[in-house]
């Protein structure tokens, strides 16, 4: 376990039962997403990344898509 974590959890340990299990739930609902995520990622052939990028330039030629300034403003 790093010292980041030691950190957290003993910060963790001091919080009455429920916020503890509150926040347990959170990060255990993170780390199943975040494993979904690099399973998809790990499974998706070339043939699938180019197939999405076709898809991103068609979008991007008929205006389908907004500038990222305009998603996240400076």
């Amino acid at each position: 376990m790093t010292e980041l974590l030691r950190q957290v959890v003993a910060e963790i340990e001091k919080l009455p039962a429920s916020q503890q299990d509150a926040i347990a739930t959170r990060l255990l609902a993170e780390l199943k997403d975040e494993q979904a995520w690099e399973k998809r990622f790990a499974t998706t052939t070339n043939e699938q990344w180019d197939k999405l990028a076709q898809m991103v330039r068609q979008e991007i030629a008929d205006g389908e898509t907004s500038p990222l300034d305009d998603v996240f403003p400076g």
